[in-house]
């Protein structure tokens, strides 16, 4: 049996051997200058090949969808440390990588996205901190358009006390945005801040999609069902849908609910699911083991 959803794997690997090298600001500027491009050149390529690797693993697997690490280029905006990586030894033949990822993605019908971390906040009320979020997404849309990603998911961010302010701040920078990045752009509802019914307003006023997260609505409810939820943020989609899946730790009755589990529990999947044609971003610490577990359930 076909699976119902494409499924997606989240950045890592559990098992196989597929690595994403990082460094740190602090490591690379005690390096002298031609010394640092070596290294970034280094390990740039290596993620340029490491991706390749994975999204290889991933069309060999059964699984639709590859989520990128948004460090897949270490310290890329960092104020002393960042780069052009046309400007790194051997960066033409890098982004040459990168564009053979997009390529590969297009002949085996593959999806990419990017989920930006937590510091990326667009809703801030500190000038700095946008102009900072808004750098990184410029690199992030940079990465998108060699590869053929499709989305960069964001949260919210704070209520800062005052949620509607907040949310009148995150549209306004919205629209202030390249239609590199806007085109790509979608809002995810989180666990403790902002819910579907906060999101959904600023989705219409801006034509982001919203990337439903069942696990985070459960966890923070706004008074949607799960099928209203799901219904308006299809809604919002001019392309395939995306969803996030999670199961907690120790499930329901646990006292960590918003913790992730190593793998999905079926039952969190919600019926009004089946039959659509959506990704499904499958958020499990077991990464592709994970994923592979709910496959074999649901191809039964």
């Amino acid at each position: 049996m076909t699976p119902p959803f494409r499924f997606g794997l989240c950045c890592l690997f559990k098992n196989e051997p597929i690595t994403f090298r990082l460094t740190t600001a602090e490591f690379l500027l005690k390096k002298q200058p031609g010394e640092r491009e070596g290294i970034l050149a280094a390990l740039c390529l290596h993620n340029a090949r490491s991706l390749l690797a994975a999204l290889a693993y991933c069309r060999d697997h059964g699984i639709g969808c590859f989520r990128i690490n948004s460090r897949i280029l270490p310290l890329k905006t960092h104020p002393e440390a960042g780069y052009a990586v046309k400007d790194l030894p051997g960066g033409s033949d890098i982004i040459d990588i990168f564009k053979s990822c997009g390529a590969f993605c297009r002949r085996h019908d593959l999806r990419t996205t990017f989920h930006p971390d937590q510091f990326i906040v667009l809703s801030s009320s500190d000038p700095g901190i946008v102009q900072r979020s808004v750098a990184e997404l410029v690199y992030q849309a940079e990465v998108a358009g060699w590869i053929h990603a499709d989305v960069i998911n964001l949260h919210g961010g704070g209520a800062y006390g005052d949620k509607k302010t907040a949310l009148q701040r995150l549209v306004k920078v919205i629209r202030s945005l390249s239609p590199k990045i806007r085109s790509r752009l979608t809002l995810e509802n989180d666990d403790r801040v902002y819910t579907p019914a906060d999101l959904l307003p600023v989705c219409h006023a801006t034509g982001v999609p919203l990337v439903y997260d069942v696990h985070h609505h459960r966890c923070l409810p706004d008074g949607l069902s799960i099928e209203q939820a799901t219904q308006q943020a299809l809604a919002t989609w001019s392309r395939e849908p995306l969803f996030h899946l999670s199961s907690p730790l120790g499930g329901w009755s646990s006292r960590t609910l918003r913790s992730h589990d190593d793998f999905i529990d079926p039952a969190d999947i919600p019926a009004c699911w089946r039959g659509l044609r959506i990704t499904v971003e499958v958020e499990a610490k077991a990464k592709e083991l994970a994923v592979k577990k709910l496959l074999r359930y649901l191809s039964a």
